[in-house]
């Protein structure tokens, strides 16, 4: 529970310093979105694993949070001093702070429409490439065209040896075999005749 508030607390923090130098440039520093960026991961990590914070790991997030909260509002009576008393009226006026609100609403509503267009812009380059990529089959391996004529070396085998053949079982290999063995034996004797 303790770690749930000091989580809730560092993120509601590390906003206000995130949006500090949009919303009173005169207290900001050029690092304070980056340890505002910090301190919101704290947060983060705070809130996510609060169940697992328990005995002395939860004193020293208690400590830790009331070291950090001690040196910020240090860091922000010194920033406080060093504006000069106009600096001081201005920041308290309920003018000046509209502005800034004014202001802070028109650049996140163009960073909105810049978010807008730019997912436009994306939409409209993924449909060209869906469209310019035509749907082309691509086979595993290319057909093979016949030749016309068949070469003279070629005119003993046949045209079938060339294709494979797809089969479904063991009796369709053995099939095969046999007619091959046909097909080989009737050239045998042929030529045992003219050796003899």
């Amino acid at each position: 529970m303790l770690a749930t508030l000091g989580g809730t607390l560092a993120l509601l923090l590390g906003l206000i310093v995130l949006l500090l130098p949009l919303l009173a440039a005169e207290l900001s520093r050029p690092r304070d979105s980056a340890w505002g960026a910090v301190v919101l991961l704290l947060g983060l990590v705070l809130v996510t694993s609060a169940d697992r914070l328990t005995g002395s790991p939860m004193l020293a997030v208690l400590c830790g949070g009331l070291l950090i909260g001690r040196l910020g509002s240090e860091v922000g009576l010194a920033r406080w001093h060093q504006l000069s008393p106009e600096e001081r009226q201005l920041l308290g006026s309920t003018e000046r702070w509209r502005s800034s609100f004014t202001q802070l609403g028109a650049s996140g509503a163009g960073l909105l429409q810049n978010l807008r267009s730019r997912a436009t812009g994306l939409g409209a380059w993924l449909g060209e490439r869906r469209r310019a990529a035509p749907s082309v089959k691509r086979w595993v391996r290319p057909e093979k065209v016949a030749p016309e004529t068949p070469p003279a070396s070629s005119a003993t085998t046949s045209g079938s040896d060339t294709e494979p053949k797809i089969v479904r079982d063991f009796c369709e290999i053995d099939d095969l075999l046999a007619a091959a063995g046909e097909a080989a034996s009737p050239a045998d004797p042929g030529n045992r005749g003219e050796a003899g």
